[in-house]
């Protein structure tokens, strides 16, 4: 009996990694709606991060001309083709 509760600390480990496992697998099957590719792509205008952004790189620009130094090439943001 002894020996019995001295294995239990060590088979912890190992079991809850399985029941972890297990229990992942079986959260993995549920079907997600998510949006088709287009739809994502109509969003990326209207996503607030991405308007912030535009409002910072135009306030940038006009700081730069009032300073009178160069506009720097930017870069065009992840996700846009031009």
């Amino acid at each position: 009996m002894r020996e019995l509760l001295n294995l239990l600390p060590l088979l912890a480990c190992p079991v809850g990694m399985g029941a972890m496992m297990w229990f992942m697998m079986r959260s993995g099957r549920k079907t997600t709606n998510t949006p088709p590719a287009e739809a994502k792509a109509a969003t990326f205008e209207t996503d607030p991060r991405h308007q912030e952004l535009a409002a910072l790189q135009e306030q940038t620009e006009s700081l730069r001309k009032q300073m009178g130094l160069q506009p720097e090439a930017q870069a065009p943001a992840p996700g846009r083709i031009r």
